[in-house]
């Protein structure tokens, strides 16, 4: 199932919400217009303001102010990940060249927080209280992530749960608020909210996972960026924790100096760890019940063109290879 495919019964409300992005994002300043066009032209999945609209759809109408949170929630996106690509030193991404690489650090940071606090002026257009309480502990919760993740960055002996933390917080947390907000604008029940807040959770998850094994598995001409990169910045991601535990001695022993040393040059044998120990299967596995946990939340909701596409996104999110 394509990811063009489960977004065709939103494709004209995704046009609604690009054309939103770029018009929030003019600015007079022209080094922030260059970085900006240059962000929004990259590419991505569009997942998160996707999600925005497939939940609005399913609890009835798709509003203009759909259009506006879909493009919050993508632009909160596009700031961390202008502020992520610094902080991990990241040359690549989406397949291209990422733009604290062309713009320098400074110029990435800077655009990164107008995007940020561009945000915060359109939430406030929307003229609703629920929608800054959910957006706002969101953003906290996503910057409090990075934080754990950065504290996480060569700690070998990080646990299972904590690490599930870091995505939970990180990247599970947007995904939450994006089926939340589509939901509170449509006046859903707080059962029903509640329902599709944790099928946002559950998705987010599983997406992160199959994250951290496509950066151990992938074609690096599918995934946008080099195999190994998480390997190369030190982070413990969950594949790597799960070999190193149920590996050789001398497999965990690679994995853990790969860990706390960061680069790539074990790993030709970090790969081969990974692959005997069945740790991508294992994270797969893991990753499958995730969607499944999510899907189950929203089974009671009635069937819609948009439910079914929630559903079949859960399916790509755990299948795809990029």
């Amino acid at each position: 199932m394509s990811l063009a495919f489960i977004q065709s019964c939103i494709a004209d409300d995704m046009q609604k919400v690009d054309a939103v992005i770029r018009k929030s994002l003019r600015s007079d300043v022209v080094l922030i217009n260059q970085v900006a066009d240059y962000i929004v032209n990259s590419g991505g999945k569009r997942l998160r303001p996707a999600l925005v609209l497939l939940s609005a759809g399913t609890f009835g109408h798709i509003q203009s102010h759909h259009h506006e949170l879909a493009a919050v929630i993508e632009l909160i996106h596009t700031s961390t990940l202008l502020h992520d690509d610094v902080v991990d030193e990241s040359a690549m991404r989406r397949g291209k060249a990422t733009a604290n690489t062309l713009f320098g650090n400074a110029a990435s940071v800077l655009v990164g927080d107008f995007v940020y606090s561009r945000t915060f002026q359109m939430m406030v257009n929307v003229k609703n209280m629920r929608v800054m309480e959910v957006l706002s502990e969101a953003t906290n919760t996503i910057a409090e992530g990075e934080v754990l993740q950065l504290l996480n960055v060569h700690d070998a002996d990080i646990s299972d749960d904590a690490y599930l933390r870091v995505i939970h917080y990180k990247t599970a947390k947007l995904f939450e608020a994006a089926t939340r907000l589509g939901a509170i604008i449509c006046n859903a029940s707080t059962e029903d909210e509640t329902a599709m807040a944790e099928y946002g959770m559950r998705l987010g998850t599983a997406f992160q996972l199959i994250d951290d094994v496509l950066d151990l598995s992938g074609d690096s001409n599918e995934i946008g960026k080099n195999l190994g990169d998480d390997l190369a910045e030190g982070k413990p991601t969950l594949p790597l924790l799960y070999a190193m535990r149920h590996g050789n001695e001398a497999q965990s022993r690679i994995i853990r100096a790969a860990i706390e040393e960061g680069g790539l040059d074990e790993l030709p044998a970090v790969l081969e760890a990974v692959n005997s120990t069945g740790a991508l299967e294992h994270v797969r596995q893991l990753a499958r019940t995730e969607a499944e946990l999510g899907c189950t939340a929203i089974m009671h909701l009635p069937d819609s063109a948009y439910r079914q596409a929630l559903l079949q996104l859960a399916q790509f999110a755990v299948n795809r290879s990029f």
